[in-house]
C-alpha cells in the first residue's frame, strides 16, 4: 500500500526530480504536485529555552582561559634506525664463494617472520659458537621478488643482539642462490 507524500516531501521529491534524465526511450512522468515552498517551523511552536551561564561561586576565582595555540610546525620524528651491517670485504667474499670459509646453512622457507627471526638468532649463535667464520641464510625471493623474509633479514641482522656476531653481510653468488640468499660473515670468537 502506497501512502501518499506530504507537502514537504512532496517539494523535496520534486526537488530531486528535477536533477534527473530520464533513459533514452522512457517517458518523463508528471511532477508531483508540491507547494512552492516547504511550510517553515515556527519558533515559537515550541517553548524557548534559555541557556544559563554556568554558576559562579563567590570563594573560588574563575579559570583563566587556556593561552592561544603558536602554530609552529612540529619537529620530524627522531627514530634511530640501526645502522645496517656492513658489507664483506671483497677478498673475504671471494673465500666465501669458493667455499673456502663458508659453513652451515639455514633455510628460512616456509617460515612467519616470528618463527624465522628466532631461528635465524639461534643458528647465528650456534654457528659462532662452533667456530664457523660464514653462513648461508636463504631467504628465497618472494613471490614477486619482494619477499618479507628477504627485506627483514637484513634488518634483523642488524640488531644489536646480533653485532657482537655478525661482522658483514652481502648478497650470495648466483650458485648459492643469488638475491634470494644472503652470505653473513660472522666475527671471531674472543677466548675467554
Amino acid at each position: 500500500m502506497r501512502r501518499r507524500l506530504g507537502q514537504d516531501e512532496a517539494h523535496l521529491w520534486a526537488r530531486v526530480t528535477a536533477t534527473v534524465r530520464p533513459f533514452s526511450g522512457r517517458s518523463v512522468r508528471p511532477p508531483v504536485e508540491a507547494s512552492p515552498e516547504p511550510p517553515a517551523l515556527s519558533v515559537d511552536a515550541a517553548p524557548a529555552q534559555r541557556l544559563k551561564p554556568p554558576p559562579t561561586f563567590p570563594g573560588k576565582p574563575a579559570k583563566p582561559a587556556p593561552p592561544p595555540a603558536i602554530s609552529t610546525p612540529a619537529p620530524p620524528p627522531t627514530t634511530r634506525a640501526t645502522p645496517p651491517p656492513d658489507p664483506i670485504e671483497p677478498r673475504r667474499k671471494r673465500r666465501i664463494v669458493r667455499e673456502q670459509e663458508l659453513g652451515p646453512t639455514l633455510d628460512l622457507h616456509g617460515l612467519d617472520q616470528d618463527r624465522a627471526r628466532t631461528a635465524l638468532s639461534g643458528f647465528l649463535r650456534r654457528a659462532s659458537e662452533d667456530g664457523w667464520r660464514a653462513v648461508l641464510v636463504v631467504t628465497g625471493k618472494g613471490s614477486r621478488g619482494d619477499g618479507i623474509l628477504r627485506r627483514m633479514t637484513p634488518e634483523w641482522l642488524a640488531d644489536p643482539a646480533l653485532r657482537d656476531i655478525v661482522a658483514g653481510v652481502s648478497e650470495a653468488h648466483r650458485t648459492h642462490g643469488g638475491g634470494g640468499a644472503l652470505y653473513v660473515a660472522l666475527k671471531r670468537r674472543s677466548r675467554a
